[in-house]
């Protein structure tokens, strides 16, 4: 891992709980006057914010403060113009193509599958599956899966790599197409960056692929294409009314990125509570830890909402624990850091579609896969060693805090 030693992760944690616990101030501020508002009308006791009232208050804040409609979004993004806009995105920056197979051999119905070549057709690269809704005895989750892992034969000739995305987007009805939710579009462009970083890897040997990258950046490549997500002039391109094809709105895109930041605060400390949670019961020399009291104690003192007094266990539902991230959930936070930076210092200052330097980033951040330590590549694509400044000024924390 790049953070190499848990005093490292454990300083990171400290320092961004720190500068986070300013915003967090004011943020748990309003959904108090909300909560107790509330109370008040129902001619109920206030007694604390919990567990369960920070999705419904922090999506009620972002509803009265910048007008944004969950739903009247959705009707701006169906799945198959939004999926063949992503691509796009990654044809254009990564100078791909992808070619959608037509009766491929899948395990479902609702499967797609493309080949992906170069785009001047000098090479094919790989197969990916994209498996986006729900079904019965599927993975709940959002996900890649590594099918096969590229490399290199004695002949010289290669053996291609093959990856899915597996998501649980809602299903198409017999009266509307399958709608997205913003959210649900940047996981899609989230889920993208692993599918494509897996297919750009090019190593001699399988074992250099996407689960030999440092766990600590793997989610870098996937964090860094969510800031598509929020450019106006990138959604004006394949956001269109489901019913009408109008365009969407620019006052209701101006209205999602004014509302990007809205609880930023809360939101990432819920993420240092997630990782210092995993350090505390990893991080241990007897392994004499009451988990359960641990995820509780911390979850109170960092996110600042109680699990109240009833039974159950929280620490049972943080399923990254049992699926590889166990001593490395902090991996979120360090890799955004690093995505952060790489956005603002060479795509926002070249230009978002700047080819060259999605070629640049192809070469030395997705094409190493494993097989490098992920600083080396870093400091390649920035001409330095990395900085946090831009993560930090990214959800509004000032850097002098």
């Amino acid at each position: 891992n790049m953070a190499k030693t848990p005093d490292s992760v454990l300083e990171f944690e400290k320092d961004l709980r720190r500068r986070l616990d300013v915003l967090a101030d004011s943020e748990i501020t309003e959904i108090e006057q909300l909560k107790q508002a509330d109370k008040k009308a129902a001619n109920e006791t206030y007694t604390g914010l919990y567990n369960w009232d920070f999705r419904y208050y922090s999506n009620l804040v972002k509803e009265r403060k910048h007008k944004v409609n969950e739903e009247r979004v959705k009707q701006y993004f169906s799945v198959e113009p939004v999926t063949r806009g992503i691509l796009d995105i990654y044809q254009d920056i990564l100078k791909l193509r992808f070619d959608k197979v037509e009766n491929p051999p899948v395990w479902h119905p609702d499967v797609t599958m493309y080949e992906v070549w170069e785009a001047d057709n000098s090479a094919f690269l790989g197969h990916i599956y994209l498996d986006l809704f729900p079904r019965q005895g599927k993975y709940g989750h959002a996900c890649v899966n590594p099918i096969q892992n590229g490399s290199e034969n004695s002949d010289g000739s290669r053996v291609y790599p093959v990856a899915a995305i597996l998501a649980n987007f809602p299903k198409p009805t017999s009266t509307t197409p399958a709608l997205l939710t913003h959210d649900d579009v940047i996981t899609l462009l989230h889920e993208m960056g692993h599918l494509l970083h897996h297919i750009c890897i090019q190593t001699k040997w399988a074992h250099f692929g996407l689960d030999s990258v440092q766990h600590d950046f793997i989610e870098c490549p996937s964090q860094l294409f969510e800031n598509w997500g929020w450019e106006p002039s990138v959604l004006q391109k394949f956001a269109a009314h489901y019913k009408t094809g109008e365009r969407i709105p620019k006052e209701l895109v101006a209205q999602l990125v004014a509302a990007k930041n809205e609880g930023a605060g809360l939101f990432n400390l819920r993420q240092v509570f997630f990782g210092m949670f995993d350090m505390a019961i990893h991080n241990t020399e007897d392994a004499n830890v009451d988990v359960e009291a641990t995820y509780k104690a911390l979850r109170e003192q960092i996110t600042r909402f109680s699990g109240g007094s009833g039974p159950g266990c929280g620490a049972a539902t943080f399923g990254h624990m049992m699926g590889g991230y166990d001593a490395g959930y902090y991996g979120y936070l360090w890799a955004k850091s690093f995505s952060a930076d790489m956005y603002a210092t060479r795509f926002t200052k070249d230009g978002i579609t700047n080819a060259q330097t999605g070629m640049d980033y192809r070469r030395e951040i997705l094409c190493p896969g494993g097989s490098i330590d992920a600083s080396v590549g870093l400091e390649r694509f920035l001409g330095r060693a990395p900085s946090s400044a831009a993560f930090l000024e990214s959800i509004g924390v000032a850097n002098s805090q």
